[in-house]
């Protein structure tokens, strides 16, 4: 089975979606507009930081590197979260 088949993509939509719920930065009053951040919340940023997750986010680089063990760990919960769940 090829990757793109047991990735559940809708699965990876409704993540992505709450996560720009988490990254609200401004509410229009007349419209209800909410504008969001495109990238991850900072704070869990360096929480990530903390546990060793990743190298020090801050910086004006767009992206961060994984640690060994981070790089481990994203790829579990990756299949864990977003893999297709197999039906008996």
């Amino acid at each position: 089975m090829s990757t793109e088949q047991s990735i559940d993509v809708d699965r990876i939509d409704e993540a992505v979606l709450a996560l720009l719920f988490l990254g609200i930065c401004e509410r229009d009053r007349i419209s209800g507009l909410a504008r969001t951040w495109k990238s991850f919340d900072w704070a869990a940023m360096q929480r990530l930081h903390e546990q060793g997750m990743i190298h020090d986010p801050v910086g004006k680089a767009k992206s961060v590197y994984l640690t060994d063990e981070g790089l481990k760990r994203s790829e579990q919960l990756f299949h864990d979260l977003f893999g297709r769940r197999q039906t008996a």
